[in-house]
């Protein structure tokens, strides 16, 4: 009972504040309220016995992604002022996209999943379980080759990000130790008199 009480809170709460990330009109709200999505979906994903999955969400995406969002956005001159009556304007055409979605989704899973009496609870495991250990046997024995193609697809994606970005040895600034440590008194302070 306790467990139903406390998914019907979080899931109300993420969905709750999904919808604001969307109404509300500040981008720093909008950035906050995100986060707040995240931790009440991370707390869905504890009671389904996904703590992998609950703690690279908080870690990943709340301590890094949304950190970087909130930064670039304060950093950010947006001008909420002029954007503000383009939200009325695209309502229409939202709603229409919106229910061809969930159209979609019907059809794309079917109309026998959906009800109150399909919800299928998740399985109770011993205490012993961890799901880390059952997610690191499965993605190196059965998804070995997609976990290899995806760290080579990552590690290449790095490699041209930073090619890109080179521009050569002519900007660099390189510092000289050993011309820094023989460096004496007259060499860095003047004295200037007369003035």
């Amino acid at each position: 009972m306790l467990e139903h009480l406390v998914f019907y809170v979080f899931a109300a709460l993420a969905i709750f504040s999904a919808s604001m990330v969307v109404i509300s009109k500040h981008p720093v709200r909008s950035v906050l309220l995100l986060i707040l999505t995240f931790l009440a979906t991370s707390v869905l994903w504890l009671l389904l016995e996904a703590e992998f999955l609950a703690m690279s969400l908080i870690l990943v995406y709340v301590g890094a992604v949304m950190v970087l969002f909130l930064f670039v956005v304060l950093m950010l001159d947006v001008e909420v002022e002029k954007r503000r009556g383009r939200f009325t304007q695209y309502l229409p055409l939202g709603m229409c996209v919106l229910v061809l979605f969930l159209i979609l989704l019907i059809y794309a899973v079917g109309p026998q999943a959906f009800g109150i009496d399909k919800i299928i609870a998740p399985l109770q495991h011993a205490a012993s379980y961890s799901n880390v250990t059952e997610l690191g046997v499965l993605l190196f024995t059965k998804y070995l080759l997609h976990f290899e193609l995806a760290g080579i697809l990552l590690l290449v994606a790095i490699v041209a990000a930073i090619a890109l970005t080179f521009r050569g040895a002519q900007n660099r600034r390189v510092q000289d130790p050993a011309a820094q440590a023989k460096v004496t008194k007259k060499d860095r302070l003047r004295i200037v008199t007369g003035l």
